[in-house]
């Protein structure tokens, strides 16, 4: 199973947000090989953007190396990008998330903003729901 690991929820992990273990619990089906989890290149500027202002430059990439051990890298390509423009979505970030998504067959993408993805045809979760879904799968 191929899932997109959206900006929040990568961000939840390393900072250690309030919804934490829900994000660890993805991060775990991903370490187990439950899952085979990505976040597109282009987030990944984004988050060490957010992530550096809290942690500082260094941890921030080792943080960083540590979370891409787990969850590979999506490219972004100027096809991506031009897809994506074609989109009418309000947010073209979450258009370009979509479109990487498409790209490697994901079936579903992690983030806490599934409102987000409203004309998304690859389902939007949040990590407690994936959490659970993954759960019932299992047993």
């Amino acid at each position: 199973m191929n899932a997109l690991i959206d900006t929040n929820v990568a961000l939840d992990i390393l900072l250690r947000r309030k919804d934490y273990a829900s994000a660890m619990g993805v991060l775990g089906f991903a370490e187990k090989d439950i899952i085979t989890g990505y976040i597109s290149a282009s987030a990944i500027t984004d988050i060490f953007y957010i992530a550096k202002s809290k942690l500082g430059k260094n941890a921030t990439k080792e943080a960083l190396k540590k979370l891409l051990q787990v969850f590979r890298p999506a490219t972004v390509t100027d096809s991506h990008i031009y897809q994506a423009l074609d989109l009418d979505w309000d947010d073209f970030e979450d258009s370009v998330q979509f479109i990487v998504s498409e790209s490697f067959s994901a079936d579903y993408i992690i983030t806490r903003n599934t409102q987000d993805y409203t004309s998304s045809s690859i389902p939007a979760v949040t990590p407690e729901q994936f959490v659970s879904l993954i759960a019932d799968i299992e047993k």
